[in-house]
C-alpha cells in the first residue's frame, strides 16, 4: 500500500453483514419483515397520537418524537443494505456515506436527551405529583423536545465537517453494512486525533450527562416508592417506569458498545451485531414496549379504528 492509495475517495464499498452469500436473501427477508413491523408499530403511534387528543401529554408527547427518531433511523440504513443484500450493489458514494453517518450519529444524540426527559418526567409524576402541571406543560414538553432535536443535529456537525475533509484509502472497503463513524475512521489515512477527542467530547458531555440525569432520577424515584405504604401503590408507581428503563438499557447497551470506545477497539462482527440491535431490535420493540400493550392506547386505537373505518349503514 502507497501514498498514492490514500486520497479523496469519491465513493466507498461496503462489506455488508455476512461473507457468505447464501445468508444474503433469507436475511434480507427478515429484516424486509422486520422493517414493515417498525413501520407499522411506530405509525400506529404517530395516528393513535394525532388523532386522539387526550394523548397529547408529555409523556405522549416523548413518544410520538420516539416514533419520528425510530423511522428515520430505520430508513437511514436499511433500504440502502436491503439493495446490497439482494442487487449485490455495495457502493456508496462519498456524499451519501458522509450524509449516512450524520443523520445516524444526529439521532443518537436526540434519542440519549429523549430519554433523559422522559426520565425526568417520571422523577416530575412520581415524586412531585402537585408539580407535575407546571413543571411538564405543553408549552415545556414542546421545547423539550424541539432542544432534543437542535442538540443532537448540532452536536455531530463537527464529526461530519473533520471526516468529509479526510482521506482515505481508495483499496479499503468499509467493514460495516452502513457508514458509521468507527468503520470509517479504520479505513483513514489522515490523523484521526481530532475525531476521537471530539468523540470523548460529546461522549461525556452528552451521553454520560444523560446517563447522569436518568440515574440521579431514578434514583429520587425508587426512594419514594419505597416510602409508600400499599404494595399495591408501589406497584402502580413502578409500573410506570419499566418501560423506559427497559428501553434505557436496551439503548444504551448498545451505544457505549458502539461508539463510546477507542476506534482501535472496533471489532467489525461485534459491532455489526450491536448496529443491527440499535437499528432494527430497538425501532421494532420500542411501540411494544411503550404503547402498544397500554390499555389508553389500545382504547385509543379501536375508538380511532370505528371513527375511521366503519361506515354506518
Amino acid at each position: 500500500m502507497t501514498l498514492e492509495d490514500c486520497n479523496n475517495v469519491t465513493e466507498f464499498a461496503l462489506l455488508g453483514l455476512f461473507e457468505d452469500p447464501e445468508l444474503q436473501i433469507p436475511i434480507g427477508i427478515l429484516l424486509i419483515f422486520a422493517y414493515s413491523m417498525i413501520f407499522l408499530g411506530n405509525f400506529t403511534i404517530i395516528f393513535v397520537f394525532f388523532g386522539d387528543s387526550h394523548l397529547h401529554t408529555p409523556m405522549y408527547i416523548f413518544l410520538f418524537n420516539l416514533s419520528i427518531i425510530d423511522i428515520i433511523s430505520s430508513s437511514n440504513i436499511l433500504p440502502k443494505l436491503f439493495n446490497m443484500l439482494f442487487t449485490e450493489q455495495n457502493m456508496i458514494s462519498f456524499r451519501d456515506c458522509i450524509t449516512q453517518m450524520y443523520i445516524f450519529a444526529s439521532l443518537v444524540g436526540t434519542e440519549l436527551i429523549l430519554l433523559a426527559a422522559m426520565a425526568y418526567d417520571r422523577y416530575v409524576a412520581i415524586c412531585h405529583p402537585l408539580n407535575y402541571i407546571v413543571l411538564m406543560s405543553l408549552r415545556n414538553c414542546i421545547g423539550l423536545s424541539v432542544a432534543s432535536w437542535l442538540v443532537g443535529f448540532l452536536d455531530t456537525i463537527g464529526h461530519a465537517i473533520l471526516i468529509s475533509k479526510m482521506y482515505f484509502w481508495s483499496d479499503r472497503p468499509i467493514d460495516h453494512f452502513f457508514c458509521d463513524i468507527s468503520p470509517l475512521l479504520m479505513i483513514a489515512c489522515s490523523d484521526i486525533s481530532m475525531v476521537e477527542v471530539l468523540n470523548y467530547i460529546e461522549g461525556v458531555l452528552l451521553a454520560f450527562s444523560s446517563f447522569l440525569l436518568i440515574l440521579i432520577s431514578y434514583i429520587y424515584i425508587i426512594s419514594t416508592i419505597l416510602k409508600i405504604k400499599s404494595a399495591e401503590g408501589k406497584h402502580k408507581a413502578f409500573s410506570t417506569c419499566t418501560s423506559h428503563l427497559t428501553c434505557v438499557i436496551i439503548y444504551y447497551g448498545t451505544i457505549i458498545c458502539l461508539h463510546i470506545k477507542p476506534t482501535s477497539s472496533y471489532f467489525p462482527k461485534l459491532d455489526k451485531l450491536f448496529a443491527l440491535v440499535y437499528v432494527v431490535l430497538v425501532p421494532m420493540l420500542n411501540p411494544f414496549i411503550y404503547c402498544l400493550k397500554n390499555k389508553e392506547v389500545a382504547k385509543s386505537l379501536i375508538n380511532l379504528k370505528s371513527k375511521f373505518f366503519i361506515i354506518p349503514l
